[in-house]
């Protein structure tokens, strides 16, 4: 296992279901609470462990959104996003599709244009200086209801950052059913934006079938329930919609019991497009490096199979044709280059 986890450390890859706010590493956490000293966040980065160990999804939401108050002005917002960046750098992530809450800052007083002017800053300084081109989904957080829906569809579409490629839903799944987003997601879709909702990860398959039907997701965020159905495994397998997988997250949440529960392993073998992400790394304690570890071990995977799992996150994503066939070449010059060593 010790070279498998030097291979997936060197492995380029894409990661398409991580957090803004939730991939602040502990250094950061703790200097934007040092910042802001009315927080109860902790300025210790080792307390911070303690303080991101959860005792059910709802006490997460409590925890992340206590982290998402951290975040209060446009020089928050760069620095946050800049060093997110960096770390994705350190694992050899070169393409990322990372989900912003904008409706969280924007209604905590940062001026929407210079919101968008500090993410757009941070992009272009990672590709140009970290090697890291990120790309940009918007989402609804689904607990502030249709208030945060239209806002954040406004945003999306009259601000339209260049970075923008796609339109989520995230938060709690339970009490906050899919259908009554559909004008928000109907909107954004004309105007280009790619769907990509949260659904089943606590709730049950019809979430799913929800967020397909009136949604017009074209990946799921987790999708954990899908495993129930097997009709929609079947239509998930034949459309290559893929899922949106995070094994450890799912575990932390309490949205699966047990690793050896995790029902990644029927979802492939139903031909199921799956990807590997880590959601919210820092707070789960994790990175993407490790959660294709995690995958390795679930999988059964060699090298090759891991390469194969980093090529489904590029077939996934939202990056342009050539994008992907730069990438995928990559994947397997390094991955031959390996084996051939």
């Amino acid at each position: 296992m010790t070279d498998l986890h030097s291979f997936i450390a060197g492995l380029p890859k894409a990661e398409l279901h991580v957090h803004h706010v939730g991939s602040a590493s502990p250094r950061i956490v703790a200097e934007l609470a040092a910042r802001h000293p009315d927080s109860k966040v902790p300025t210790d980065p080792d307390a911070l462990a303690d303080y991101f160990t959860f005792t059910d999804f709802a006490h997460f939401i409590e925890v992340y959104l206590s982290v998402v108050d951290l975040v209060r002005t446009p020089e928050d917002v760069r620095l946050l996003t800049y060093e997110v960046a960096r770390d994705m750098a350190r694992q050899n992530i070169r393409y990322a599709e990372l989900t912003i809450t904008p409706y969280s800052s924007t209604r905590r007083g940062i001026d929407e244009r210079a919101f968008m002017a500090a993410i757009e800053d941070a992009r272009k300084a990672a590709e140009a200086e970290l090697g890291v081109v990120l790309r940009w989904c918007f989402d609804i957080p689904g607990e502030a209801g249709l208030e945060a829906a239209e806002e954040t569809a406004r945003l999306a579409v009259e601000l339209h950052p260049e970075g923008l490629v796609s339109f989520g839903l995230g938060g709690p799944e339970i009490g906050v059913p899919r259908p009554q987003f559909k004008p928000y997601f109907d909107r954004a879709r004309a105007a280009g934006l790619r769907s990509v909702p949260h659904a089943g990860e606590t709730t049950g398959p019809e979430t799913v079938w929800d967020a397909l039907n009136e949604l017009g997701a074209e990946r799921i965020g987790h999708g954990t329930s899908s495993v129930k159905d097997p009709a929609l495994l079947a239509h998930l397998a034949e459309h290559r919609i893929a899922l949106e997988v995070c094994p450890t997250s799912n575990i932390a949440t309490r949205a699966v019991e047990r690793l050896e529960d995790h029902p990644i392993k029927r979802m492939v073998e139903a031909g199921v497009l799956v990807t590997i992400n880590s959601d919210d790394p820092p707070m789960f304690g994790t990175d993407l490096n490790n959660e294709y570890a995690v995958a390795a071990r679930l999988l059964d995977l060699d090298e090759r199979g891991l390469a194969a799992l980093a090529k489904n996150a590029v077939e996934a994503s939202f990056l342009d044709e050539a994008g992907k066939a730069r990438l995928r070449e990559e994947i397997d010059t390094y991955t031959e280059q390996w084996l051939s060593a």
